[in-house]
């Protein structure tokens, strides 16, 4: 991959990793609003603590998510690149060995000949 590409690529996980979470901030405020709307004796300084209280657990939460999720990325990625190696290495292995079975047999036919 080009350099050039590979930075368009990065920027656009940027963008899009940003819009996501904007997406996600703005869920945990609306849901903080409709927490707080049937709780009407609260004076508005107590709904407003209450709401940015509500917003900020449940972004603390999303963060976890997102960082348990990465982490299991990075342990699966991991995963699947020893199963690759190893099935790279098979077949290699089985290609060596019937390229070997392939030149014996044709010098048995070649012995065989003469």
């Amino acid at each position: 991959m080009s350099r050039q590409r590979a930075e368009g690529v990065r920027l656009g996980n940027e963008v899009e990793g940003y819009l996501l979470w904007q997406a996600t901030v703005a869920v945990a405020e609306q849901r903080a609003r409709e927490f707080v709307t049937p709780l009407d004796w609260l004076t508005t300084a107590q709904r407003t603590e209450v709401e940015q209280a509500y917003v900020a657990d449940g972004l603390r939460r999303a963060q976890q998510d997102l960082e348990r999720i990465a982490a299991r990325c990075r342990s699966l990625r991991g995963e699947y690149e020893e199963r690759y190696r190893t099935l790279r290495a098979r077949c290699l292995a089985g290609t060596l060995a019937a390229g070997a079975c392939l030149v014996a047999l044709a010098a048995a036919a070649v012995s065989l000949g003469r």
